[in-house]
């Protein structure tokens, strides 16, 4: 069976991928539609490692088979097996392309299951999305949509087909307050489900791309310097919304929201992560807010706390959002965005954006 050597077809049909690398590889990044199942464990592939540079491929090998035989084989054969009857277009690589996907190959053939490897492996997938990558920020076809924070940015980038969500993909909203309860990816993970989309986007249409406007950092997810020095004079949709939306999007989808997925373990469990998470994005960017600022907002803190315990209110978490938001967010992002307002498009509300950006796509 010839090796898979089309990686566009192969990330654009989604095509399901058996990883056979063992966790500890997996785990330092793979691809969306990738799926763990090894044909050694972590402390299998080490030992394996260690016998190949003392003794050579051939020892190595032979060690290989003496640790994976019997039924500890047949089990994993059966989850390869399984996964292919699950998903009959599946596809198979370990980290090169090299032997271990050749043995996984050969056990599943003698299993009564064919299925094609892909071609060096995931070194090759992975070198062809960062080229994929980096290409399209070389060639730069974005828009940029900005806005202060707390305008619901992320609404609109998934509100548009011709967008790619960023903080979606680093499961993180992007500030000291960004934390939405789910585990970050890795780094390439996110690099490389960032290409994907792209390359989807371009094989559907040759219009811009819409981002959003990005820092450095989202959460622990580093954002390639190159998009940043592209988004720094690239096109400019600006939304803008009203203070008063702006605080309560902000306490609804951060500060209530943290409340409500931890208020099935119980109020008082639901309260102390509560104050945990904002106590603690307050302490992160104590510095920049300076001494007097940090402790009014703390202050606006144990007071919402008790307010919430006592009587479900919410005013003083507002309060708090509003200080943060006058105070300290809004002049710096008008600061950062007087560098370069002179490249803004077009400026307005959700609906006022999303009935441009429909008529700029016709």
């Amino acid at each position: 069976m010839q090796p898979i050597r089309d990686f566009t077809s192969l990330f654009l049909q989604d095509r399901p991928m058996i990883d056979v690398r063992a966790p500890v590889e997996y785990a330092k990044g793979a691809f969306p539609s990738s799926h763990n199942r090894p044909l050694m464990v972590d402390h299998e592939r080490e030992a394996v490692g260690t016998c190949y540079k003392e003794q050579g491929q051939a020892a190595a090998i032979d060690l290989g088979h003496q640790l994976v035989q019997g039924d500890l084989k047949a089990e994993r054969v059966q989850a390869w097996v399984a996964f292919a009857a699950e998903h009959p277009e599946a596809v198979l690589y370990c980290f090169r392309g090299g032997l271990r996907s050749r043995i996984s190959q050969q056990w599943l053939s003698d299993a009564g299951v064919d299925l094609p490897m892909i071609e060096g492996g995931y070194k090759a997938l992975r070198s062809f999305l960062l080229e994929q990558l980096h290409e399209r920020l070389r060639v730069g076809h974005i828009r940029v949509l900005s806005g202060a924070t707390g305008s619901g940015k992320t609404e609109v980038i998934r509100s548009v087909d011709q967008a790619i969500d960023l903080e979606g993909m680093a499961n993180h909203r992007g500030s000291a307050f960004g934390y939405t309860g789910s585990t970050q990816p890795a780094q390439i993970d996110f690099e490389n489900a960032w290409s994907v989309a792209w390359l989807k986007l371009a094989a559907r249409s040759s219009g811009p791309v819409l981002f959003e406007d990005e820092g450095r950092l989202i959460g622990r997810v580093a954002v390639l310097p190159e998009f940043l020095v592209l988004s720094q004079g690239a096109p400019i949709v600006k939304l803008t919304v009203p203070l008063e939306q702006r605080i309560q999007r902000i306490c609804r989808d951060y500060f209530q929201d943290a409340y409500q997925r931890h208020l099935c373990h119980g109020e008082q469990v639901a309260l102390a992560y509560l104050d945990e998470f904002v106590r603690g994005a307050l302490t992160r960017i104590q510095k920049r807010l300076g001494g007097v600022r940090f402790a009014r907002l703390i202050q606006c803190l144990d007071a919402g706390l008790v307010d919430l315990a006592q009587r479900g209110g919410w005013t003083q978490f507002e309060n708090l959002v509003e200080i943060l938001l006058s105070d300290y967010y809004d002049p710096m992002y008008d600061y950062q965005f007087a560098s370069k307002a002179e490249h803004t498009l077009f400026e307005g509300n959700h609906q006022e954006i999303l009935q441009w950006l429909a008529q700029q796509a016709q």
